[in-house]
C-alpha cells in the first residue's frame, strides 16, 4: 500500500508498505517537492505493487504537498496566456481545439460543415514533431513490407458480362 508523508526539510516521499516476519516496513518509492507525472512515474517504477496516480494525488493533497499542474492544464495555462496577448491558432486549429472542448468524452466532435473527418483524424498528430511522425512512417513502411503478396490469376474468376441481350 502506497502513501504520501512529509518530510523535515519540507520535501514529500511517495512510501510503500509492506509486511514481513519483522513487522511492517515502509520504503521510499519517490522524493518531491511537488508532485508531478516524473515522481508518479518512478514511483510506480519502484512499486511492488500497481499505484493509482489519483490515488495518490488525492494522498498528497492530504498531507498538504502542492500538485504540480497536469499537461494538459499547463498547455491549457499557455494557451490561454498567448491569446490574452493577442496570438491566435490558424482557423482550422481554432474550430478543431473548440469542438474538442465542447465534447463531453474528449473527442472531436463532428458538426457537418465544421470540421472534416480527415482533420478530426489528423486532430491526434497536431502537436506530434518531426521525430514522433518518423517512427509512424516507418511503423508504416514495415507494416506494408510485412504484408505478403497476393499474386493476379492469369485469367478472371467471373464470366464476362455483356451488353447483348440473353
Amino acid at each position: 500500500m502506497a502513501f504520501v508523508t512529509a518530510t523535515k526539510n519540507g520535501r514529500y516521499e511517495i512510501r510503500e508498505s509492506r509486511s514481513t516476519p519483522d513487522g511492517p516496513r515502509s520504503r521510499t518509492l519517490a522524493s518531491f517537492k511537488e508532485l508531478d507525472e516524473e515522481a508518479i512515474e518512478k514511483a510506480r517504477a519502484r512499486a511492488e505493487s500497481p499505484l493509482d496516480a489519483e490515488q495518490l494525488r488525492r494522498a498528497a493533497l492530504r498531507v498538504g504537498a502542492p500538485l504540480a499542474p497536469r499537461p494538459v492544464d499547463r498547455a491549457a495555462r499557455e494557451l490561454l496566456g498567448r491569446l490574452a496577448k493577442g496570438e491566435q491558432p490558424s482557423p482550422m486549429v481554432k474550430r478543431l481545439l473548440s469542438a474538442a472542448l465542447e465534447s463531453a468524452d474528449g473527442e472531436v466532435a463532428h458538426r457537418p460543415g465544421e470540421v472534416s473527418d480527415a482533420a478530426r483524424s489528423a486532430s491526434e498528430w497536431i502537436d506530434a514533431g518531426p521525430e514522433e511522425r518518423g517512427e509512424a512512417l516507418e511503423d508504416l513502411l514495415r507494416l506494408t513490407d510485412a504484408l505478403p503478396l497476393r499474386r493476379r490469376p492469369a485469367a478472371i474468376g467471373f464470366p464476362r458480362l455483356s451488353s447483348r441481350a440473353a
